[in-house]
C-alpha cells in the first residue's frame, strides 16, 4: 500500500458567490500498488489550475462538456507526472505523461488509455509548459484565433483581448501580432500586467481596467475601432469593447471569467444596447470550444514549441501547482 496526499471537494460555494477555503480539503488515503491490466500508477508532478474549475464546483456545470467534481470526491483537471508503474503496452516506467483528468493526488491509478506520453526535450526540461503555452490554454489561444479571429494579413486590422494577462490571453496576442494584425490591444488587472505585455510580450498597448476608463482608453489605442475581440472576461468590459467594434467584426467568445461566479447560463446574456450593435454591425459573437478542434490539436501543438518563454508567478500567465514530496 502507498499513502497518498489528495484534494477533495469539501462542499459546493452554490451559484452565486466566490469559492473559498473551506470548499476544499487535503486528505490522506491509501492506494494500493498492485495495478490491474490497462492500468498505469503515477506519480504527480504538476496540476493546472484553470478558470473553468468554477463551473466544476457547481451540480450543475452549464456546460455538457464538464462533469462536475463529486462532494468528498477528488478534484481532476490538466496533469503531469511521471510513470512509477505500468500494465498499459503503450506506457513504460520512467515516462512523462498528461491527462485532461489528472486526479489532484499525489499518487494515482490511472487508466492508461487517458494518458498521452510527452518529450521532455520539446520544452528543454520545463514540463509545466505542458499545461501552458504547449498544452491547453496555448492551443486554446492559438485555433481560437485562427478559427474564429477570421484575420487577413495587411488588411490594419485592430484585435483587443480581455484577460490579456493569463495563460491564454497572453499567447492570443502574440499570435495575433504574427498573423497579421497592425494592433493588439491588452485589457487586464494591473500597470505592471500592462508594462509586461508591451515590453515583453508585443502588444501595442494595454489598459488597466481597474484604473482606466475602459471606453475613453479604447478610443485612444483603437482609433480605427475593433476588428477583433479575444473576450476572455465578458460582463462589462466585453460590452465596452463591443460598443467600439467595426463593421462585420468577429467577437471570439473563449471564457467569461467575470460571471463564473454568477448564477446565469453560460454564455451569459448580453444586455439590449449590446445585442443591439451585434445586429446592427453584423458581428459575429461565437462560442468557441477547443475540444471541438482535436483533429488539429498535434499540428497545434507543434507551432505552439515557438512559445517556451511562459510566464509564471505574480498572476500573470499560467498558474500551476506544483508537487513535491
Amino acid at each position: 500500500m502507498s499513502l497518498v496526499r489528495r484534494v477533495v471537494l469539501n462542499s459546493r460555494p452554490g451559484k452565486n458567490g466566490e469559492a473559498v477555503p473551506e470548499n476544499f480539503r487535503v486528505e490522506e488515503i491509501t492506494l494500493p500498488t498492485d495495478i490491474k491490466p490497462g492500468e498505469v500508477f503515477v506519480r504527480t508532478l504538476y496540476l493546472s489550475v484553470d478558470p473553468y474549475m468554477r463551473c466544476r464546483m457547481n451540480e450543475d456545470t452549464g456546460a455538457d462538456y464538464l462533469s462536475p467534481w463529486v462532494v468528498s470526491g477528488c478534484l481532476d483537471g490538466g496533469g503531469v507526472g511521471v510513470v512509477e508503474s505500468s500494465r498499459h503496452d503503450a506506457v513504460l516506467k520512467g515516462d512523462t505523461v498528461t491527462s485532461f483528468n489528472w486526479p489532484w493526488q499525489t499518487y494515482g491509478i490511472v487508466d492508461g488509455n487517458k494518458l498521452q506520453k510527452l518529450d521532455p526535450e520539446l520544452v528543454d526540461g520545463h514540463l509545466s509548459y505542458f499545461l501552458g503555452a504547449v498544452g491547453m490554454p496555448g492551443l486554446t489561444a492559438l485555433l481560437g484565433v485562427r478559427e474564429k479571429g477570421h484575420i487577413t494579413p495587411g488588411s490594419n486590422q485592430t484585435m483587443v483581448i480581455s484577460g490579456a494577462a493569463g495563460a491564454c490571453g497572453s499567447l492570443a496576442g502574440q499570435i495575433a501580432r504574427l498573423d497579421g494584425c497592425s494592433k493588439v490591444v491588452g485589457i487586464c488587472g494591473s500597470d505592471k500586467k500592462c508594462q509586461t505585455l508591451t515590453s515583453e510580450l508585443g502588444f501595442s498597448s494595454a489598459v488597466n481596467y481597474r484604473s482606466a476608463d475602459i471606453s475613453a482608453a479604447l478610443k485612444e489605442h483603437c482609433p480605427d475601432g475593433v476588428d477583433v475581440y479575444f473576450d476572455n472576461v465578458g460582463g462589462s468590459i466585453s460590452d465596452a469593447v463591443i460598443a467600439q467594434m467595426n463593421q462585420n467584426g468577429h467577437v471570439i467568445l473563449c471564457g467569461q471569467i467575470s460571471q463564473y461566479n454568477k448564477d446565469v447560463p453560460y454564455p451569459p446574456p448580453l444586455d439590449a444596447a449590446t445585442q443591439e450593435i451585434l445586429c446592427r454591425k453584423n458581428i459575429t459573437r461565437e462560442r468557441f470550444t477547443v475540444i471541438n478542434y482535436m483533429d488539429k490539436f498535434e499540428a497545434g501543438l507543434l507551432q505552439l514549441l515557438a512559445f517556451h518563454s511562459v510566464m509564471s508567478g505574480g498572476n500573470i500567465g499560467k498558474q500551476i501547482v506544483k508537487i513535491s514530496d
